[in-house]
Protein backbone atom coordinates (compact mmCIF):
# COMPACT_ATOMS: atom_id res chain seq x y z
CA UNK A 1 0.00 0.00 0.00
CA UNK A 2 1.32 3.85 -1.16
CA UNK A 3 1.57 6.08 1.04
CA UNK A 4 -1.07 8.16 -1.12
CA UNK A 5 -3.58 4.65 -0.61
CA UNK A 6 -3.25 5.10 3.18
CA UNK A 7 -3.96 8.60 3.23
CA UNK A 8 -7.66 7.85 1.19
CA UNK A 9 -8.46 5.70 3.42
CA UNK A 10 -8.06 7.36 6.96
CA UNK A 11 -11.30 7.12 8.83
CA UNK A 12 -12.83 10.41 11.09
CA UNK A 13 -10.83 8.96 13.96
CA UNK A 14 -7.90 9.44 12.26
CA UNK A 15 -7.99 12.93 11.57
CA UNK A 16 -9.94 15.41 13.81
CA UNK A 17 -12.55 17.58 12.42
CA UNK A 18 -14.10 20.26 14.25
CA UNK A 19 -17.33 20.16 15.89
CA UNK A 20 -20.27 21.76 14.23
CA UNK A 21 -22.26 22.24 11.42
CA UNK A 22 -20.26 21.37 8.27
CA UNK A 23 -22.15 22.88 4.77
CA UNK A 24 -22.26 20.96 1.60
CA UNK A 25 -19.47 22.39 -1.46
CA UNK A 26 -21.84 21.66 -4.27
CA UNK A 27 -19.15 21.76 -6.71
CA UNK A 28 -17.10 19.42 -5.53
CA UNK A 29 -19.53 16.89 -4.58
CA UNK A 30 -21.55 14.48 -6.92
CA UNK A 31 -24.64 12.09 -6.10
CA UNK A 32 -24.57 9.30 -8.29
CA UNK A 33 -26.21 6.08 -9.00
CA UNK A 34 -26.20 2.64 -11.50
CA UNK A 35 -29.39 0.39 -12.22
CA UNK A 36 -29.20 -2.40 -14.44
CA UNK A 37 -31.36 -2.16 -17.43
CA UNK A 38 -32.35 -5.47 -19.66
CA UNK A 39 -30.76 -7.30 -17.63
CA UNK A 40 -27.47 -6.64 -19.64
CA UNK A 41 -26.27 -3.07 -19.01
CA UNK A 42 -25.67 -0.60 -16.28
CA UNK A 43 -26.96 2.91 -16.59
CA UNK A 44 -25.34 5.60 -14.87
CA UNK A 45 -26.51 8.91 -13.43
CA UNK A 46 -26.66 11.63 -11.32
CA UNK A 47 -28.54 14.05 -9.09
CA UNK A 48 -27.72 17.81 -9.79
CA UNK A 49 -29.69 19.32 -7.20
CA UNK A 50 -28.58 18.50 -4.13
CA UNK A 51 -28.24 19.94 0.01
CA UNK A 52 -27.12 18.67 3.03
CA UNK A 53 -25.40 19.31 5.78
CA UNK A 54 -23.37 17.34 8.25
CA UNK A 55 -23.12 18.10 12.29
CA UNK A 56 -19.63 16.63 12.96
CA UNK A 57 -20.16 15.79 16.59
CA UNK A 58 -17.10 15.69 19.66
CA UNK A 59 -16.84 11.78 18.72
CA UNK A 60 -17.71 10.57 15.23
CA UNK A 61 -20.69 8.41 16.53
CA UNK A 62 -22.25 11.75 17.53
CA UNK A 63 -22.37 12.89 13.72
CA UNK A 64 -25.34 13.64 12.20
CA UNK A 65 -26.22 14.02 8.06
CA UNK A 66 -29.34 15.43 6.85
CA UNK A 67 -29.49 15.81 2.75
CA UNK A 68 -32.31 16.52 0.30
CA UNK A 69 -32.23 16.05 -3.41
CA UNK A 70 -34.73 17.39 -5.86
CA UNK A 71 -35.93 14.34 -7.97
CA UNK A 72 -36.72 16.30 -11.25
CA UNK A 73 -32.52 16.63 -11.25
CA UNK A 74 -32.24 13.15 -12.08
CA UNK A 75 -29.88 12.81 -15.26
CA UNK A 76 -28.41 10.18 -17.34
CA UNK A 77 -27.49 12.02 -20.26
CA UNK A 78 -30.48 10.68 -22.17
CA UNK A 79 -33.08 13.40 -22.42
CA UNK A 80 -35.78 10.85 -23.73
CA UNK A 81 -35.28 8.43 -20.68
CA UNK A 82 -34.89 11.07 -18.28
CA UNK A 83 -38.21 12.44 -19.15
CA UNK A 84 -40.02 9.29 -18.81
CA UNK A 85 -38.12 8.48 -14.98
CA UNK A 86 -39.12 11.68 -13.99
CA UNK A 87 -43.18 10.66 -15.49
CA UNK A 88 -45.83 9.05 -13.33
CA UNK A 89 -44.18 5.40 -14.55
CA UNK A 90 -41.61 5.92 -12.41
CA UNK A 91 -40.18 8.90 -10.05
CA UNK A 92 -43.39 11.08 -10.76
CA UNK A 93 -41.51 14.29 -9.32
CA UNK A 94 -45.15 16.14 -9.21
CA UNK A 95 -46.36 13.94 -6.49
CA UNK A 96 -42.97 13.31 -4.93
CA UNK A 97 -40.55 15.98 -5.98
CA UNK A 98 -37.66 15.10 -3.23
CA UNK A 99 -35.80 12.39 -1.60
CA UNK A 100 -34.43 12.91 1.95
CA UNK A 101 -32.04 11.16 4.25
CA UNK A 102 -31.05 11.65 7.65
CA UNK A 103 -28.82 9.88 9.89
CA UNK A 104 -30.26 7.57 13.00
CA UNK A 105 -26.42 6.59 13.89
CA UNK A 106 -22.77 6.27 12.66
CA UNK A 107 -20.61 3.21 13.91
CA UNK A 108 -17.47 1.90 13.13
CA UNK A 109 -14.15 1.51 13.89
CA UNK A 110 -10.70 1.54 12.07
CA UNK A 111 -11.34 2.07 7.99
CA UNK A 112 -14.68 0.23 8.28
CA UNK A 113 -17.78 3.03 9.19
CA UNK A 114 -20.96 2.50 8.35
CA UNK A 115 -24.06 5.83 8.35
CA UNK A 116 -27.37 4.37 9.07
CA UNK A 117 -30.20 6.31 8.64
CA UNK A 118 -33.90 7.04 7.00
CA UNK A 119 -34.26 7.78 3.34
CA UNK A 120 -37.78 9.22 2.21
CA UNK A 121 -38.92 9.04 -1.12
CA UNK A 122 -42.48 10.89 -1.41
CA UNK A 123 -44.68 9.38 1.67
CA UNK A 124 -42.58 6.32 2.30
CA UNK A 125 -39.71 5.89 4.77
CA UNK A 126 -37.67 2.94 5.20
CA UNK A 127 -34.15 2.59 6.53
CA UNK A 128 -31.10 2.43 4.30
CA UNK A 129 -27.35 2.35 5.48
CA UNK A 130 -24.04 3.55 3.61
CA UNK A 131 -20.79 2.32 4.25
CA UNK A 132 -18.21 5.45 4.69
CA UNK A 133 -15.13 6.56 3.86
CA UNK A 134 -13.23 9.83 5.40
CA UNK A 135 -11.05 10.94 2.32
CA UNK A 136 -9.25 13.84 4.62
CA UNK A 137 -9.43 17.06 5.00
CA UNK A 138 -7.53 20.38 3.05
CA UNK A 139 -7.07 23.99 3.12
CA UNK A 140 -6.87 26.61 0.68
CA UNK A 141 -3.59 28.66 -0.29
CA UNK A 142 -4.55 31.47 2.42
CA UNK A 143 -5.67 29.79 5.25
CA UNK A 144 -9.28 29.61 4.66
CA UNK A 145 -11.66 27.08 5.97
CA UNK A 146 -10.67 23.23 6.17
CA UNK A 147 -12.79 21.28 3.63
CA UNK A 148 -13.52 17.33 4.45
CA UNK A 149 -14.20 14.77 2.04
CA UNK A 150 -16.00 11.61 2.38
CA UNK A 151 -17.41 9.15 -0.02
CA UNK A 152 -20.68 6.82 1.24
CA UNK A 153 -21.77 4.02 -0.84
CA UNK A 154 -24.89 1.81 -0.76
CA UNK A 155 -28.08 0.19 -2.48
CA UNK A 156 -31.44 0.93 -2.77
CA UNK A 157 -34.34 -1.23 -3.53
CA UNK A 158 -36.88 0.29 -6.07
CA UNK A 159 -39.58 -1.56 -4.42
CA UNK A 160 -39.64 -0.66 -0.96
CA UNK A 161 -40.07 2.74 -2.21
CA UNK A 162 -43.43 2.27 -4.23
CA UNK A 163 -40.97 2.63 -7.08
CA UNK A 164 -40.99 -1.02 -8.87
CA UNK A 165 -42.38 0.33 -13.03
CA UNK A 166 -40.80 -2.62 -14.88
CA UNK A 167 -39.53 -4.81 -12.55
CA UNK A 168 -38.15 -6.97 -15.70
CA UNK A 169 -36.58 -4.33 -17.09
CA UNK A 170 -35.06 -2.30 -14.81
CA UNK A 171 -32.97 -3.56 -12.35
CA UNK A 172 -34.86 -3.37 -8.74
CA UNK A 173 -31.29 -2.88 -6.63
CA UNK A 174 -30.18 1.53 -7.31
CA UNK A 175 -26.70 1.67 -6.41
CA UNK A 176 -25.79 4.71 -5.21
CA UNK A 177 -22.21 6.47 -4.75
CA UNK A 178 -21.95 10.16 -2.93
CA UNK A 179 -18.79 12.08 -3.17
CA UNK A 180 -19.15 14.56 -0.56
CA UNK A 181 -16.78 17.84 0.11
CA UNK A 182 -18.18 19.95 3.63
CA UNK A 183 -17.12 23.22 4.43
CA UNK A 184 -15.70 24.21 8.28
CA UNK A 185 -17.80 26.42 9.94
CA UNK A 186 -17.49 29.78 10.19
CA UNK A 187 -15.41 31.14 13.25
CA UNK A 188 -12.96 28.00 12.66
CA UNK A 189 -10.39 29.77 10.78
CA UNK A 190 -6.96 29.53 11.76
Amino acid sequence: MTDDDRSASLTTAAVPLSPGHWRLDPGASAVTFTVRKAGIIKVHGRFTDVRADVHIGERAEESRVVAEIALASFDTGNVKRDTHVRSGDLLDVEKRPTMSFRTTGVSGRGEDWTMAGELTIGEVTRPVSFAVTFGGVSRSAGGQRARAAFTAVGEIRRGDFGLGFAPGFIGSVVKVRLDMRFVEPQGQDG
